[in-house]
């Protein structure tokens, strides 16, 4: 775990006064690697105060330490805290599932707002395209597709869901290999936009206007964005169709 922290002095981060500055914690648990991230959103503006990088696999154990930390680190409480950004997937089942986990259990008590997006989306504002894809294994990508005049929509997509869109995007943002290598096969006439894995931070600054807008979810209804069933899901309905 590394934690990289930005020098603020003393004193000058907390609660601040209503309309003034807000504090924002984010917490992204869907990729191979997480984060969490502390900013400071002030006028429109965010200031990232600090984030902490999760390894992957050891989210269950670390990542509500980590939050703790962050906030110590800072010299702030929990209660000082103005809302939360929560990435709802898409990604691993565990990650998105345990860091969903915590930003009900950090919330919840506090009556902390939160707002949820997705990680296609961070990428591709991170990349600063409409478009974008991250590995989903077993050959597949988790898919963003951005139309010039159609809402932006997310899909799970193999070859074959690829090879049906005769036109993809001009460009799309990607940060993985597999997804890449992919893309490269199936639509060689789009541009990939190749950046590093988007952040907590990322999703801060992302969601920055959205918090001074109060678009907030119901914390009861905050879902996983899993695009992808489990196999549990799937191997369960195929035993229940086979003939006794």
């Amino acid at each position: 775990m590394q934690r990289d922290q930005n020098s603020v002095p003393e004193g000058e981060i907390g609660a601040a006064r209503p309309g003034v500055a807000k504090l924002l914690l984010a917490v992204d648990t869907c990729g191979p690697t997480g984060s969490v991230a502390l900013g400071r959103l002030s006028s429109g503006a965010i200031e990232i105060l600090g984030q902490t990088e999760l390894e992957g696999r050891s989210y269950s154990a670390t990542l509500v330490s980590s939050i703790a930390g962050l906030l110590t680190d800072a010299g702030v409480r929990l209660q000082d805290v103005g809302a939360i950004v929560a990435v709802n997937g898409p990604g691993s089942f565990t990650g998105v599932r345990v860091g969903l986990s915590a930003v009900k259990g950090v919330a919840e008590p506090s009556q902390i707002p939160v707002v949820a997006v997705s990680r296609l989306e961070v990428l591709a504002w991170k990349a600063g395209t409409g478009s974008s894809a991250l590995d989903a294994h077993r050959h597949e990508v988790f898919l963003r597709i951005a139309g010039d005049r159609l809402a932006a929509r997310e899909l799970l997509a193999g070859a074959e869901e690829l090879g049906a869109i005769r036109t993809g995007p001009a460009k799309i943002a990607v940060c993985d290999e597999p997804a890449a290598e992919l893309l490269k096969l199936l639509w060689p006439s789009t541009e990939l936009v190749v950046v590093p894995a988007p952040t907590a931070a990322d999703a801060l600054a992302l969601c920055a206007a959205r918090v001074e807008a109060r678009r907030f979810v119901d914390l009861a209804l905050l879902d996983a964005h899993y695009l992808r069933r489990s196999d549990a899901e799937i191997f369960g309905e195929a035993a229940k169709a086979q003939p006794a």
